[in-house]
């Protein structure tokens, strides 16, 4: 017994020190600059069901939780590592492809805000916010050259060349709010996927065909929320890999 209060107690200083240390200074550079965080963790690699945890940077440079958890669904086939702002190259699970039903782990940058409501509806929101008209789509064909990009169908010159894409006014109102999420860009790699959001989910449990979604009101308060000028970052890990990664990503 005494053996294992002095375990008990040896962990609990090294956790003590571990809290102490600046762990934001060992941070990937992007992660290092966000002001804002989103984590998004599942149980596995295969869960469809995960919870959202918002942080905001503190004083001090540590992360101050800044919301409860959210109940939040991912892709339909769990989740598979993406492209974002720090390179995941070797790591080991799943890797995101182009119609896999998987959401992307990793470290994204945030978008556009987009919806269903005019601009002049949406002045509640910080961060840039466009309007989702019939005419809005997200290329997801790895042959365009608009490959995983969100615009007017009659902006593309010399005209449109996909022969896929989602229209983002759907007739159902999981796009009636939602977020774009920086996956695979500059530029977009064919094939290792496109069109990742946050958006409202359809139920409780139903995953996605790869983006982030949850119910109507939490998102809401979650683009309420962000700050474009506070450089937030979505940060998607399995709960194993989040304590992998954890100490050398910063996170809280």
């Amino acid at each position: 017994m005494t053996d294992a209060r002095s375990r008990s107690r040896a962990s609990a200083a090294l956790l003590a020190a571990l809290a102490a240390s600046p762990l934001a200074a060992q941070a990937p550079q992007p992660l290092q600059e966000a002001q804002q965080l989103i984590v998004v963790t599942t149980q596995n690699w295969g869960a469809v069901s995960g919870t959202l945890h918002a942080f905001e940077r503190g004083a001090d440079g540590r992360w101050v939780s800044a919301g409860a958890d959210i109940r939040i669904v991912v892709g339909k086939s769990g989740m598979g590592w993406g492209r974002g702002l720090v390179p995941v190259i070797g790591f080991a699970g799943p890797v995101k492809q182009e119609g896999d039903g998987r959401a992307p782990p990793g470290a994204f940058a945030l978008g556009t805000a987009f919806g269903y409501a005019p601009p002049d509806s949406a002045r509640w929101l910080r961060v840039p916010y466009v309007h989702a008209t019939p005419e809005l789509e997200c290329v997801d064909d790895p042959a365009s050259r608009w490959y995983n990009q969100v615009l007017l169908r009659r902006s593309a010159t010399p005209g449109p060349d996909w022969h896929s894409s989602e229209i983002m006014r759907l007739s159902s109102d999981l796009y009636r709010w939602g977020v774009v999420v920086n996956h695979n860009t500059g530029p977009a790699q064919p094939g290792d996927g496109s069109c990742i959001f946050m958006h409202i989910w359809s139920q409780e449990g139903a995953g996605t065909v790869g983006c982030t979604a949850m119910a109507e009101r939490n998102l809401k308060v979650v683009m309420q929320w962000l700050d474009p000028r506070r450089k937030p970052v979505l940060v998607q890990l399995t709960q194993y890999q989040y304590g992998r990664l954890r100490g050398s990503w910063g996170l809280p």
